[in-house]
């Protein structure tokens, strides 16, 4: 399969994008010999491969979560520039 100047500057104009003569010249090249290594991927036998998303095995690796009392509003309003009935104030923001 090969891809036509035409195909080139139609995917262009619905990316927005404006190419020379010459670099649509060079963009068609380039996508039909990436359309032809695709065609060699299809080529391969994947008879009984299992499709998978990564190639090593992947687990999650988070924290068990635990119930906790939490930290002491002490310790959350430490850095905070204000604090206002044990609640986080800041500047308003809508008039």
């Amino acid at each position: 399969m090969s891809i036509s100047k035409e195909d080139v500057e139609k995917v262009a104009k619905l990316a927005r994008l404006q190419f020379s003569g010459e670099e649509v010249e060079t963009f068609t090249s380039q996508m039909t010999d990436i359309l032809k290594y695709i065609e060699q991927l299809n080529e391969l036998d994947t008879e009984g491969v299992e499709p998978t998303a990564h190639v090593l095995p992947i687990q999650n690796v988070l924290r068990e979560d635990k119930v906790t009392n939490g930290k002491p509003s002490k310790t959350i309003f430490v850095n905070a520039p204000k604090e206002e009935e044990h609640q986080f104030k800041v500047p308003q923001v809508i008039e």
